[in-house]
């Protein structure tokens, strides 16, 4: 991971554009191809950002950038998109880069974890002919809560929530895009699974293809609890 705060303006071309004036803010540019752009306020959400997989290229400036003090030009492009987000940079004040190795995932909380075990022996909840592969299955950037199979023999991911918001569909499409490239998986359906799903994260998983549950935590218990009496 590289970090470089900066004195910069930000332009994004593609299906939106945008454009952010000079001011000093933090890059974050991590190994998958991704970069964050963050001012010092707004809490966790980026100004700007592109999404891997993504190509990073540093280019000369012109003449004219140049003449209005930019000493360099960041062009990271989209690979499936072509969207293009430009960074001028006018000044570097720190930059310091970092491995940190593989992450072990999101460690779930208790309510989070429990409905993992439950919806694995519950498989049927999300479909009748539903199968259980196994739960926790790794992949390059971190466990998919449950891999299950429809009755189509079709792979399917599934994400679990206690509170389904835009950053798990987010990271269940990551998920999604990585396992989509192994032949021995692809075509895998993704199911994004909480307790309570935000309208926002809602309509961004259907957008991408991606199924939402709604789970009864309460319920998925009580079918347990009358298990265990017999």
């Amino acid at each position: 991971m590289r970090i470089v705060v900066a004195n910069c303006s930000v332009d994004y071309a593609g299906r939106l554009t945008s454009h952010l004036p000079p001011a000093r803010r933090a890059l974050i540019l991590k190994a998958d191809g991704s970069i964050l752009i963050h001012s010092d306020g707004g809490s966790y959400k980026p100004l700007n950002w592109m999404n891997p997989p993504a190509s990073f290229e540093t280019l000369t400036p012109t003449a004219e950038q140049t003449a209005a003090g930019i000493q360099e030009v960041w062009q990271i492009t989209q690979t499936k998109t072509a969207d293009r987000l430009l960074i001028s940079i006018y000044e570097i004040i720190a930059d310091h880069e970092w491995s940190l190795g593989v992450d072990p995932g999101l460690r779930k909380d208790g309510v989070e974890a429990h409905l993992q075990e439950l919806l694995a022996d519950q498989i049927e909840l999300l479909g009748t002919d539903f199968q259980l592969v196994r739960r926790e299955y790794m992949t390059a950037i971190g466990p998919v809560d449950i891999l299950a199979r429809d009755g189509d023999g079709r792979t399917v991911a599934v994400e679990i929530k206690r509170r389904g918001e835009i950053d798990g569909v987010e990271q269940l499409t990551r998920y999604l895009e990585l396992m989509n490239r192994d032949p021995n998986l692809a075509p895998v359906q993704g199911i994004f699974a909480a307790q309570e799903i935000k309208p926002q994260a809602r309509t961004l998983a259907e957008d991408r293809g991606i199924r939402c549950v709604t789970l009864d935590y309460d319920a998925m218990r009580g079918i347990e609890d009358m298990n265990a009496l017999f």
